[in-house]
């Protein structure tokens, strides 16, 4: 290989600007770079130095040497599905913990145990961290437990809800977890919340727009939504949504395609699924709603089997939904592309029967 410097280039006597590149032949001329410790001298525009003493990236522009910084945004999912709980075909609560790769079809491996043998509790994760809070032990329980998701084992303590209650909903930010409504004795309208790094009793966040048990969370790294379930005396087909880094109470967002509870459901950074569900009789129905955008759902397609009391989570390219009840329990998998609607296909199996289990993703 040989290189070939040149000082300047002129143009009719005006300077000629390569600030985006240059092609010649089958190669390309590359801007002004240094790596070195100390700052280069005789810099010009828009020349590009690695400070490897400080592992910093930066750029020269008017006379200055300005850092590069990169936001990096939240992540609340990842490659590791993980399904945690339920009731057996027994209806015998269970502690398992079993997980799939999402992006490669097959059956679910078991990943250890809950702290509890426990039936609905909710599931949300930061990309590492698991969680899985409340649900129904021998009573309603306000337990909180935690995994690390990429690495197998039993779960631990982490903390507790600010009120005992089974079948909430839960989604993530990449930071916050929030737990919304279930049954404490009746429909709750409580939305509670914790730091996923740092094991800790929930904090009030604020209230759903209704108390309702059975609704399904997710979310798109900066807004959560609420969708469904059972207000005391029927199903809803509302939809809230909260800020999750703001505290404060649920704003209406839209309806589902139908009033239903018990839905499982998973998101992208763009669009969030509602999949299954009873309506009074079992549902097959995907919708989904842009997170970013308030409104009604849309029909996405439809499960393999109409199934009630299922999980959902996903790595933000496939969603996976697992379990449920479909006249009896069961341990399928499906699967969907998120960003093409269409009909479910079949993943595999978790390890064993079961349904009202939570469900989420990370590393």
């Amino acid at each position: 290989m040989s290189t070939l410097k040149v000082d300047s280039i002129t143009n009719g006597g005006s300077t000629v600007d390569f600030t985006g590149g240059l092609d010649v032949g089958n190669g390309s001329v590359e801007r002004e770079y240094y790596s070195q410790t100390t700052e280069p001298t005789g810099a010009g525009p828009g020349a590009i130095w690695w400070n490897t003493s400080t592992s910093e990236l930066k750029v020269y522009l008017n006379s200055e040497w300005y850092t590069v910084t990169q936001i990096i945004p939240p992540i609340w999912y990842g490659s590791r599905g993980v399904f945690g709980g339920g009731y057996d075909g027994a209806f015998a609560n269970t502690n398992i913990i079993d997980y799939v790769t999402i992006a490669s079809p097959g059956n679910a491996t078991d990943f250890g145990d809950l702290t509890n043998s426990v039936q609905s509790p909710a599931g949300c994760s930061d990309g590492s961290t698991g969680l899985f809070g409340g649900g129904y032990v021998a009573a309603n329980t306000n337990v909180i437990a935690y995994i690390t998701i990429g690495t197998t084992g039993n779960a631990t303590d982490f903390g507790d809800l600010t009120v005992a209650r089974q079948i909430p909903a839960a989604c993530s930010d990449g930071n916050y977890g929030l737990f919304g409504g279930g049954n404490s004795g009746s429909e709750s309208n409580v939305l509670d919340y914790v730091t996923i790094s740092t094991p800790g009793n929930a904090v009030d966040f604020g209230d759903l727009s209704a108390a309702k048990s059975g609704a399904a969370g997710c979310s798109d790294g900066t807004y959560g939504v609420f969708g469904g379930g059972f207000d005391g005396s029927v199903n809803t087909d509302v939809i809230d949504y909260v800020t999750i880094s703001t505290p404060a109470n649920a704003v209406d967002f839209g309806d589902l395609t139908a009033a239903r509870s018990g839905t499982g459901s998973c998101s992208d950074t763009t669009r969030g699924l509602f999949a299954g569900g009873s309506t009074g009789t079992v549902s097959n129905v995907i919708d989904y709603v842009t997170i970013a955008t308030p409104g009604n759902a849309t029909d996405f397609g439809d499960l393999t089997t109409a199934t009630n009391v299922l999980a959902g989570c996903s790595d933000a390219t496939y969603g996976v939904f697992g379990g449920g009840n479909t006249g009896s329990v069961v341990n399928v998998i499906e699967y969907v592309t998120i960003a093409s609607p269409g009909n479910a296909t079949d993943f595999g199996d978790l390890t064993a029967v079961r349904a009202a289990l939570g469900a989420c993703s990370g590393d």
